[in-house]
């Protein structure tokens, strides 16, 4: 088989698990998760439950498809960046550079589209347990990144900056959701953000791929 029909056969399954997951959100944000069945989502979708669950191996899988793309986002983030920068410097640049462009992701995003897709999200307890699994996974994919061996200094390194990441868009998803706005919210996301990769980088411990790649895993600059 050609490299133009695999590449053609490999954009058709990510036009349907993309329409097949807008459909089940539309019918969860309009009625709720748990009062939503696959079946009814297969309809939606014009497909077969079985084949539904080709593509979806759980409903939760439904909403957290979404999540997919940044699954392994930190790892691609240390793996990418230039010489001679740091893991943390670079992901401290793109959480911030997250922030300027109100990326869903940071949780500074008021669209009101974003935001139901959040209270979905957080509202629905087997969403947020489903979700850890897709941490758990970014945990591994960067302890990987930071070091190919994935040490134990790199899982410990890789769990926190996870844990940071995630407790800073909570934070700033928990203001958007009381009815500030993305504007209001953004100077003090960036200051939070900027002690946060100050603490970890006075924290962490260094796994041996990064201290020889960059002189260290803690951002270069400290005080930023």
């Amino acid at each position: 088989m050609s490299a133009e029909r695999i590449g053609l056969r490999e954009r058709k399954k990510q036009l349907t698990y993309q329409a097949v997951s807008d459909a089940a959100i539309s019918l969860f944000l309009e009625r709720g998760f748990d009062k939503v069945s696959v079946a009814e989502v297969a309809a939606a979708a014009d497909i077969s439950k079985p084949t539904l669950f080709r593509y979806f191996p759980a409903k939760e899988d439904l909403v957290l498809h979404r999540f997919a793309d940044h699954e392994d986002e930190a790892a691609r983030v240390v793996s990418g960046r230039p010489d001679g920068m740091s893991p943390l410097d670079a992901l401290r640049q793109h959480f911030l550079d997250g922030l300027d462009r109100r990326d869903p992701v940071t949780g500074l995003c008021d669209v009101p589209q974003v935001l139901a897709f959040h209270r979905l999200l957080y509202g629905t307890p087997s969403l947020v347990a489903r979700l850890y699994g897709y941490q758990s996974r970014s945990e591994a994919a960067l302890a990987r990144a930071l070091d190919p061996g994935a040490t134990v200094t790199a899982r410990l390194a890789a769990g926190q900056i996870v844990a940071v990441l995630r407790i800073l868009a909570e934070e700033n998803w928990r203001r958007m959701d009381a009815g500030e706005s993305a504007g209001q919210v953004y100077g003090d996301a960036v200051e939070a953000a900027r002690l946060a990769f100050a603490q970890l980088g006075r924290g962490l411990l260094t796994p041996p791929a990064a201290r020889g790649r960059t002189g260290g895993l803690a951002p270069t600059d400290r005080r930023a």
